[in-house]
């Protein structure tokens, strides 16, 4: 089965077949929501635009083809490769107590980089190693997503662009609630005026969280990346957009 036809992108979005929430972050990289909602076509688009890997943040529960997904040719596939980098793990009772149902909004991300900073060290790991081009998703392509686009744009010097990167995350995910076939069990689509509101909360929580970081670059060391390879992030982050 396709897609509802009159799902409309904003115009920083992609236009890979069937991509939800899907635009370019910085340099090689670029986020979108659940690779599985992408058809065939869109699979070929993807690697006509050079990309060559996928990284899959969610949890491993997740990963799973659903009733309204298109039915992908497999042969699309071949090259390119999918990585599984959940960027949580069972077990922490602080991520636990907020995160309910998940993670779900900025105010979460400090408690992410503090709880999980083994995970987002794979994450950007693997983010070093690209050659052309590298997708990064979630979910929906909004929060976990969001908080490698936020380390992302502060290593290539655009913070200046995360709120606004935030912003759109939110919007594109909205618009997809709109005409999803599938009802989300615990989200809907909000109007202009509830939206508003919650975009202003996830910036200001922003704001908060981008003081406390200091520097993506600073943050990622203590993670445990090297100097060789923060260095290398920092250029295919700053590449101009293909």
């Amino acid at each position: 089965m396709g897609h509802a036809p009159d799902y409309r992108r904003l115009p920083e979005d992609v236009n890979w077949d069937g991509s939800i929430n899907a635009r370019w972050i910085t340099g090689a990289f670029y986020r979108m929501g659940r690779h599985e909602w992408l058809t065939s076509l869109g699979w070929q688009q993807m690697r006509r635009d050079g990309i060559e890997r996928i990284i899959d943040l969610r949890n491993h529960g997740e990963v799973k083809r659903r009733e309204h997904d298109p039915v992908v040719d497999q042969g699309v596939l071949e090259g390119m490769e999918i990585l599984r980098l959940p960027l949580e793990t069972s077990g922490s009772e602080r991520f636990a107590a907020v995160a309910v149902p998940y993670m779900n909004h900025t105010s979460m991300y400090r408690l992410v980089c503090e709880e999980f900073g083994s995970q987002l060290r794979a994450v950007f790991e693997a983010l070093a190693e690209t050659e052309r081009g590298t997708v990064v998703h979630c979910s929906a392509g909004r929060d976990r997503s969001g908080l490698v686009a936020t380390l992302l744009l502060d290593l290539a010097g655009r913070r200046g662009e995360i709120l606004e990167q935030d912003e759109l995350a939110v919007r594109g995910i909205n618009e997809w609630h709109r005409v999803s076939p599938r009802k989300h069990p615990y989200e809907s689509h909000q109007g202009e005026a509830e939206l508003r509101r919650a975009i202003a909360e996830r910036a200001a929580e922003l704001e908060i969280f981008l003081d406390w970081l200091g520097s993506a670059r600073g943050f990622l060391a203590t993670c445990g990346l090297s100097e060789t390879q923060l260095q290398r992030l920092q250029f295919l982050a700053s590449r101009p957009r293909p």
